[in-house]
């Protein structure tokens, strides 16, 4: 027979919650009923502090938004791309102006009441042909990463879901498309197109910049889809659209979305370049990249003309930029 313990005031016999007691000192038994899961904690329901069921888990989307609130960079970013929209859409809201209202007697001239950049080569306002070509960079920014996004990511999750041959042909056209110099490619297909709107622009992004959408989403599917999770709604019976829209596209977007918020500013840089060139957006059409071009001869005798257009492209290309990065440091669990 064990020998029995004496009894010390300072002991307490606690239950272990599986039947059984343990003995421990009276200040170890306080704090074990003080626990987040017994019935004094925030997890328990038999104090105050404990009305009812610990808190769910926030999926990865309420997780990204809960750290992107709390980014500086992602805030910064996006009052800057919020602006932007706002005069893209409204932009009579601080500019009284018309872009193509010109006068050649005032051509070159520095700041002046009511127009603060002053006068381009033509005798343009500088201030109001800035706020309006927000207009032009923001739609062929928005709709081309759209398509992009849209078209790369149906053929690469597609090819990365059924695999095979339809695989294989995607794999060998998307290396294809990465071996056409860009801007060359903008030189060669733009240059016999007469249109004066942004489609063809927007058509020739969409198509050399599918294939990278293309390339992530098939990586992204391959590996959603090796999930236990998917091989049990397969075995269960799950049709494959099914299987697609709701186990694998929703697990499976979120790097589309990080390299297509990237790509957004990239592409905006790259509407400028093919209208700097001559072979992008052409005037009477107001944008960043023909008032550079135009001004670029006269920058010794109007710096402002250059300057201004010059000084918003960049701020817009980094405010997407940063806004990509933040995106990305939210979704990616690795960087947690």
């Amino acid at each position: 027979m064990p020998e029995q313990q004496p009894y010390e005031p300072e002991r307490a016999i606690a239950g272990t919650g599986m039947g059984g007691t343990m003995d421990l000192g009276a200040s170890e038994a306080v704090t074990l009923e003080k626990t987040p899961g017994g019935p004094e904690g925030p997890g328990g329901t038999g104090g105050p502090a404990g009305t009812g069921p610990q808190d769910k888990p926030r999926s990865l989307w309420s997780d990204a938004w809960h750290d992107l609130r709390r980014n500086p960079v992602f805030v910064v970013s996006a009052l800057v791309i919020l602006f932007l929209v706002v005069i893209s859409v409204w932009p009579s809201l601080i500019a009284s102006g018309s872009p193509l209202k010109c006068d050649l007697a005032k051509a070159q001239e520095g700041s002046q009441s009511g127009h603060p950049f002053g006068f381009n080569g033509q005798g343009c306002d500088v201030y109001t042909r800035t706020v309006y070509g927000a207009r032009t960079s923001v739609a062929v920014g928005v709709l081309a990463t759209l398509g992009v996004a849209v078209l790369g990511s149906v053929l690469g999750g597609l090819a990365g879901f059924f695999g095979g041959a339809g695989d294989a042909v995607l794999s060998r056209i998307t290396d294809v498309f990465f071996a056409i110099p860009v801007v060359l490619g903008g030189l060669v297909l733009l240059s016999v197109i007469t249109s004066n709107t942004v489609w063809p622009v927007i058509g020739f992004i969409v198509l050399l910049g599918w294939p990278q959408i293309s390339r992530i989403a098939r990586g992204s599917v391959i590996t959603v889809k090796q999930n236990d999770y998917v091989q049990a709604a397969r075995a269960l019976g799950a049709s494959n659209s099914r299987l697609l829209l709701r186990h694998i596209a929703p697990n499976a977007v979120a790097p589309v979305i990080v390299v297509a918020t990237i790509a957004l500013g990239t592409y905006i840089s790259l509407e400028a370049t093919l209208s700097f060139l001559g072979v992008g957006l052409k005037p009477p059409s107001v944008s960043w990249g023909i008032d550079i071009s135009a001004a670029a001869p006269y920058v010794r005798n109007a710096p402002h003309a250059l300057l201004w257009p010059s000084g918003a492209l960049a701020v817009t290309v980094l405010a997407f930029i940063m806004l990509g990065d933040a995106v990305r440091d939210a979704l990616d669990p690795k960087l947690r």
